[in-house]
């Protein structure tokens, strides 16, 4: 049966959403290749700058037509952000009661997440990340300060704790299939993206996890210096036995996520 001129026109602006989230995905998995790489310096040795997310974007703006890059990433979050967004207020049609609350507050995080990566990309780009201290050691110490601050931090860090452990879930239970179309399940190569999928989930939510531990034990100690982010995550794991090859092991599942991030571009399924 021939389309009619509306299904034409939504047809079309389905396309082109697609078109941008893969642009999106493509930004993502491009940040956490780069991140990568600078965890797996720093587990042996040869980097001392920061192996976080305004690392990777900061070390992306080094690089020949790397402002140009970075806008890009910064462009690429934006449409996930709003993506994410939209699909919070007016998607999850199938869905109701908890299960629809739960979606929409999955994809609000998201949205948060993809957010933070876009402005440190504009403070890279601005140069105002520069400044010394972390950010997360910043806001600590000044939450830690309020009134009932350590119940404040300690609450943000089991949220975070429980945002890593619902990455590593979905990676465990084979849950982030959902995100691939037939075509990109199918055969070996299906097979292969899966099991990449499932160990970058893993390792991204590991690293989740323990920047959140790092929240929660500035709240029981209320010292702002017990917090970090991811650098100092990493940092973390490196002082611990074995330390070089468990972030070796992490760095790898970070850079298998960005993969992964590249295949959900390649085969997206909304």
């Amino acid at each position: 049966m021939p389309l009619d001129a509306d299904d034409v026109v939504a047809h079309a602006d389905d396309a082109w959403v697609d078109h941008l989230v893969r642009f999106g995905f493509v930004a993502y998995g491009l940040v956490h290749l780069v991140l990568a790489f600078l965890a797996l310096q720093l587990a042996f040795g040869h980097r001392s700058g920061s192996a976080d997310t305004r690392g990777a974007l900061a070390e992306l703006a080094q690089q020949p037509f790397g402002r140009t890059v970075l806008w890009l990433v910064v462009a690429g979050m934006a449409v996930l952000v709003l993506w994410r967004v939209l699909e919070a207020v007016v998607g999850h049609r199938d869905d109701d009661g908890a299960t629809l609350w739960a979606a929409r507050g999955a994809d609000l995080v998201k949205a948060v997440v993809y957010g933070v990566v876009g402005w440190s990309g504009v403070q890279v780009i601005t140069r105002s990340g520069s400044s010394g201290g972390s950010g997360s050691e910043t806001w600590t110490a000044r939450a830690l300060a309020l009134p009932a601050g350590a119940v404040l931090v300690g609450v943000a860090g089991l949220a975070v704790v429980g945002y890593g452990a619902w990455t590593a879930w979905r990676g465990l239970s084979d849950r982030h299939r959902e995100h691939l179309a037939p075509e990109g399940l199918s055969g070996t190569s299906g097979d292969w993206l899966l099991r990449l999928g499932a160990v970058g989930h893993v390792a991204k939510g590991v690293a989740i996890g323990l920047v959140g531990t790092l929240f929660c034990f500035a709240a029981l100690t209320h010292d702002a210096d017990r917090s970090g982010g991811l650098d100092e995550a990493l940092r973390t794991v490196l002082q611990q036995p074995f330390g070089p090859w468990l972030l070796a092991l992490i760095a790898v599942g970070i850079g298998l996520y960005g993969v992964w991030c590249l295949a959900r571009a390649r085969y997206l399924d909304r």
